[in-house]
């Protein structure tokens, strides 16, 4: 049986090429959770008055890839010190937050949290969210697989190309075996 989760690490084209690379997820679909606008857009989002974050929803099977591990490439494949910005992409959607979809979820990313902390792993505290699941609105066709469609993308040479490296360099065990 498959089971989903649902991050926020700044821009969703970062996450969902993240995340597409790790052994065990099914899909990852880009899209925005979080706040209070029914059928949110792209353009709409980016005016930072919706509520809603950039996010992956993640359906991965648990006998191949624990949360736990999914935790653990969420937390190491962007800045979770810093709130409402990504690098250069500054604003509430592109906030650190974690959408639980049980109370088990819930319980492991704060206890994750807390792990982090207190073994200092961040120059500066831990800001990101953990808050229910409510909804997920896809994002607009333009965002899906947009990294794998556009490699030489300035964006993704210089921004998600090395997360890409540092994921398959931290987590060599659980990224598919894909060369580019």
């Amino acid at each position: 049986m498959t089971q989903l989760a649902t991050f926020g690490g700044g821009c969703f084209w970062c996450t969902e090429a993240v995340f597409s690379l790790v052994k065990g997820v099914l899909k990852v679909e880009p899209g925005y959770s979080g706040g209070h606008v029914p059928n949110p857009t792209y353009e709409l989002v980016c005016t930072g008055t919706t509520g809603h974050a950039e996010v992956v929803q993640i359906t991965f099977d648990p006998n191949e890839v624990t949360y736990d591990e999914l935790l653990d490439v969420f937390f190491a494949t962007h800045d979770p010190t810093t709130p409402n910005r990504q690098g250069y992409d500054v604003g509430p959607q592109y906030r650190s937050v974690i959408f639980y979809h049980s109370e088990e979820q819930k319980t492991k990313a704060l206890e994750k949290i807390r792990k982090l902390e207190e073994a200092k792993v961040y120059p500066k505290p831990v800001v990101t969210q953990v808050e229910p699941f409510k909804s997920f609105y896809p994002a607009e066709e333009y965002h899906k697989r947009f990294y794998f469609k556009n490699t030489s993308n300035p964006y993704c040479v210089f921004v998600i190309a090395p997360k890409i490296v540092k994921l398959k360099k931290l987590f060599p065990n659980l990224t598919l075996g894909i060369k580019f």
